[in-house]
């Protein structure tokens, strides 16, 4: 971390998990565990339990995100939600093009693009993910697949909108496996990451850009894994589910 320059955020992302009376229960139980916090603290929640948290956090220090968003302000997608109707909703944040899309959804770094443009244009601030899997680590791809992704994601995206852009490095190889990554190759990871934004920006906005990393970051690691210069907070997934776990990593962050 590098809080002189750049936001440390945590996020939780809750996945398809929790009904909108477990989520109020699940946030009622962090708020006090979280709110001295020296970080900013996200919860990115399922579609359905949006109004339940954002209603759970009024007065509290925890913001409320989406885990996707659509590419388009209205018409014939059955089944999507755009950008207007989260912003309304009172979302601030939103997930954008996390592997389990990519993987089962036949989300596209072009694709990952549109919604990052959609959802900035919106209003919102975007969570980008990208990550290679194990066969292209072990093929030695990661820095080229992390610059290549990162581009693309934030291909026409300007400066000034960079400013509401978050990167998280979630090596999928890490997700959901409770495999993580060292916190070595997780600061390598970012730090790809940071070069790309570098290579189109300029190496000052990219010291600016907060850059998560997830992958089976949780409360016995995340001290290990935020000491490192280039992760900036974490993208968390089941450990965002427990309010005690996900505690502790935010006063990890919070150091």
């Amino acid at each position: 971390m590098n809080k002189q320059v750049r936001k440390t955020v945590i996020a939780g992302n809750w996945k398809m998990n929790k009904t909108p009376s477990e989520a109020t229960a699940l946030i009622n139980e962090m708020k006090p565990l979280v709110k001295d916090a020296d970080c900013d603290v996200v919860l990115c929640v399922p579609f359905v339990d949006i109004a339940a948290a954002i209603e759970a956090t009024k007065g509290s220090n925890i913001k409320i995100g989406a885990e996707n968003v659509h590419f388009k302000a209205s018409g014939a997608y059955t089944g999507e939600i755009s950008a207007d109707m989260l912003k309304e909703c009172g979302v601030e944040y939103v997930v954008i093009g996390h592997s389990e899309r990519r993987q089962y959804f036949g989300e596209t770094d072009q694709t990952v693009n549109l919604r990052t443009l959609a959802a900035l244009n919106g209003g919102l601030k975007a969570i980008v993910c990208v990550g290679e899997t194990l066969e292209q680590r072990e093929l030695g791809y990661t820095e080229t697949l992390l610059k290549y992704q990162t581009k693309m994601a934030l291909t026409n995206v300007t400066a000034d909108q960079l400013k509401n852009v978050i990167i998280a490095y979630e090596p999928v190889w890490a997700i959901g496996t409770g495999v993580t990554a060292t916190a070595d190759q997780a600061d390598e990871g970012n730090g790809f990451v940071r070069a790309a934004i570098a290579e189109a920006y300029g190496k000052d906005v990219a010291e600016t850009v907060t850059v998560q990393y997830g992958g089976s970051m949780n409360a016995k690691n995340a001290d290990e894994l935020l000491s490192k210069y280039n992760v900036d907070g974490g993208l968390i997934g089941g450990a965002s589910l427990k309010a005690e776990d996900f505690s502790i990593i935010v006063k990890a962050a919070s150091k």
